[in-house]
């Protein structure tokens, strides 16, 4: 976040390895992979990146990182991304909230040794796999679960638009306690009518692969070809 009066922080990472067709499927926050001298470093270098062209607004700086922890700049998107939600999760911090008061003029009223890694957040983005119609949704509820959607009983699903029904979010104290959230999560949720990847997610999130959380941007395709 980069306001209009020099102010410029990170709320740290977010993992996106998991992909098909190069299309992010799951996200988590804080990433797995990163040490927490790493996670600072890349912060510091968003930061640096933001200033440099005096951003304004709400903004992801995305790196690749390979297996020796050696990280390279990708690209810098300006907006909102669709993971957003596991940020705020994990940081505290309304970004939409941000975004809006920073068009406004308004300055950040935090520095960056005020935000805190608060858990672990999962996101599962919920596509749809066929068109047709939704005969009959069930979401999860609970504490720390919900699901961003426009999604409702008798929803036309067409194909001229995004695949993404929805975004299923979890936040926990701990990625473990993270994962067995998601995991009654996509169990508890019910889309009848239309295909949807909800079974692929749940053997993603089963499998010893993604516990383990030590897994790259190939994680998907090696676990559907064992299944």
């Amino acid at each position: 976040l980069g306001d209009n009066h020099g102010n410029v922080i990170h709320l740290f990472d977010r993992e996106c390895s998991v992909q098909r067709r190069n299309q992010k499927i799951v996200e988590e926050s804080p990433s797995p992979f990163l040490t927490p001298e790493l996670r600072q470093e890349m912060g510091e270098k968003a930061v640096a990146a933001a200033r440099a062209v005096n951003y304004s607004g709400a903004g992801t700086i995305e790196f690749l990182v390979d297996k020796n922890r050696d990280f390279y700049f990708l690209e810098m998107n300006t907006r909102l991304q669709v993971e957003h939600p596991i940020t705020e999760e994990i940081s505290g911090v309304d970004i939409v909230k941000w975004q809006i008061r920073i068009a406004c003029q308004v300055p950040l009223n935090m520095k960056q040794e005020d935000i805190r890694l608060q858990g672990h957040a999962i996101e599962c983005r919920i596509n749809a796999r066929s068109t047709g119609r939704v005969d009959f949704l069930h979401i999860p509820g609970g504490g720390r679960v919900h699901f961003d959607t426009a999604l409702m009983q008798d929803t036309v699903v067409v194909p001229f638009y995004d695949s993404m029904l929805g975004k299923l979010i979890v936040h926990a104290n701990t990625r473990e306690e993270a994962i067995r959230r998601m995991e009654a999560s996509l169990c508890e949720m019910v889309i009848v009518g239309v295909e949807t990847n909800i079974e692929e997610q749940l053997q993603l999130i089963r499998s010893k692969i993604f516990q383990k959380g030590n897994y790259d941007t190939l994680i998907l395709d090696k676990i559907l070809k064992k299944g």
